[in-house]
């Protein structure tokens, strides 16, 4: 096992952040050092301001940054120091070539395993954090041993990150477990035994699993694809219920009280966001297509399909209730963030809906606690769904500075992440100022206890999974809808 004095991360995002700011506190000998090509991102992590919004972690970074956590642009000299390298790059789902829109591509993953390899020496443990497909290490082995120089050498681990964004301060100091997948050589286990005991500083050695490299890449996608697997899995029973009038919050309640099932992640929404969940399931599939399993493929590729499903009919709804047309329409729209707690909006399902009622002419004035104007308007104009430019973009959306603003003299109020700033409005207030009959489209079903009242006001509330209590949202009226959803089909394998 190898002494540690010094970790290098490259990329300073959503996970290399965090997570070495959260190795720094807890390992006060080690010096942590974050690198990235991205000067501005230096500056922010640097600054009062940073770059990322996560509760607790600017109070961790203020505890380490410039004791023995450090921030900085110069890659080469915090690798040639380094015993350990993160790699903690973006991996983005391809948009062209082989494997369009399912594989990850791993072209900054490829940029980092040949820089290490130019400008290391002596002997690195080189650890996967990344979201990667299966054999990506071997990928990055191969690499390193086609540059190797006499003075060095290379172990690859498989450490992946497993933080739901919103408590991933409180997922590092706190995991279910940690991963570690490495070779089974002499030298690959002396490696995995060296991270190992970083963790050990604060994690007890019974949630550390050590598996094989394969293992450990594949158990990060299947992990998300489960999760993602359970949120799909409700909303489609949230459509059901939308068209019996069963309740699905009483329908997940009855089934998440089986021991066998659990009530995690049986919260029915507008559909799941964030930058591992679509992506991980994607890889997925893309990997069963290749390895001729089309059966699983298709399993898998329903859990995206019924996601994409769950954006157009919240969508639908909101038409249909508005008499068919949303044009020239003021509708409030209430987070962007993929969640509550971040300010992440990567495949937030707030794009793909104001998407859909952009198509249809709607004016949209959209308040986030925690997003900036620059990141809602750039996600708009450049978001795949897009059939827009960004002089329609600006036309047709205005972003408030507080949700009166965006509510005041508004059609209807849509509130797609569940902030719990939106639990506590005046709507008493937000009703008198709105355009009558007032709707509320609760897609995140968190004003659950306040319908009766929202009712009593005036409002029309429409939520996820429930028949509405004025008018009823049939099967027969889905059919007459201009956005019309169209039915699943099966991929092309």
């Amino acid at each position: 096992m190898v002494h540690v004095k010094c970790i290098c991360c490259i990329g300073a995002g959503y996970v290399g952040g965090p997570t070495c700011s959260v190795i720094a506190q807890m390992c006060p000998e080690i010096a942590v050092t974050v690198v990235d090509v991205n000067e501005e991102r230096i500056r922010a992590w640097n600054s009062d301001q940073l770059p990322i919004f996560e509760p607790g972690l600017q109070e961790v970074v203020e505890a380490c940054q410039g004791v023995n956590l450090f921030f900085s642009s110069d890659i080469d000299k915090a690798v040639r120091e380094a015993d350990i390298i993160f790699i903690s790059v973006n991996t983005p789902t391809k948009t062209f070539g082989l494997g369009k829109r399912r594989a990850a591509d791993l072209k900054y993953i490829e940029a980092c395993a040949q820089h290490i390899a130019e400008v290391a020496t002596g002997y690195k443990v080189v650890v996967e954090k990344s979201t990667v497909p299966v054999r990506a290490a071997e990928s990055i082995q191969r690499i390193f041993n086609a540059n190797t120089k006499s003075n060095l050498s290379f172990q690859v681990l498989s450490n992946p990150e497993f933080l739901a964004e919103g408590t991933a301060i409180v997922d590092l100091k706190n995991p279910d477990r940690v991963l570690i997948g490495g070779g089974e050589t002499v030298e690959g286990q002396r490696a995995v035994m060296t991270l190992s005991s970083i963790y050990e500083h604060w994690v007890p050695k019974s949630c550390i699993i050590t598996t094989s490299t394969w293992s450990s890449e594949l158990s990060k996608l299947a992990a998300n694809a489960f999760l993602a697997q359970r949120i799909s899995s409700i909303n489609s029973i949230s459509a059901l219920c939308e068209v019996t009038g069963a309740d699905v919050e009483e329908v997940a309640h009855a089934i998440g009280t089986d021991q066998r099932i659990g009530n995690r992640f049986l919260k029915a929404s507008v559909g799941f966001g964030g930058s591992c969940f679509q992506k991980n399931v994607l890889n997925l599939v893309y990997l069963c297509e290749t390895l001729n399993l089309p059966e699983v493929a298709q399993y898998w590729q329903q859990v995206i399909e019924i996601n994409e499903y769950q954006h157009r009919m919240f969508a639908s709804r909101i038409i249909s209730c508005l008499f068919n047309t949303v044009t020239d329409k003021k509708i409030a729209l209430l987070g962007f963030a993929f969640k509550k707690d971040t300010g992440d909006t990567r495949e937030s399902s707030s794009i793909h809906i104001s998407k859909y009622l952009m198509d249809e002419g709607a004016q949209l004035h959209i308040y986030d606690p925690k997003v900036k104007k620059e990141q809602i308007m750039q996600d708009l104009s450049h978001s795949s769904t897009s059939m827009d430019g960004p002089e329609r973009v600006l036309s047709l959306v205005s972003i408030a500075s507080d949700p009166y603003e965006a509510c005041d003299n508004a059609h209807a109020i849509a509130i797609c992440t569940e902030w719990d700033i939106f639990k506590e409005l005046d709507y008493e207030k937000i009703y008198k100022a709105m355009l009558k009959p007032a709707f509320i489209f609760d897609g995140r079903r968190i004003l659950d206890s306040l319908h009766d009242w929202l009712q009593q006001l005036g409002f029309q509330v429409e939520t996820i999974g429930k028949i509405s209590q004025r008018i009823p949202f049939t099967a027969s009226a889905i059919s007459k809808l201009d956005l019309q959803a169209p039915p699943l089909k099966k991929i092309k394998i």
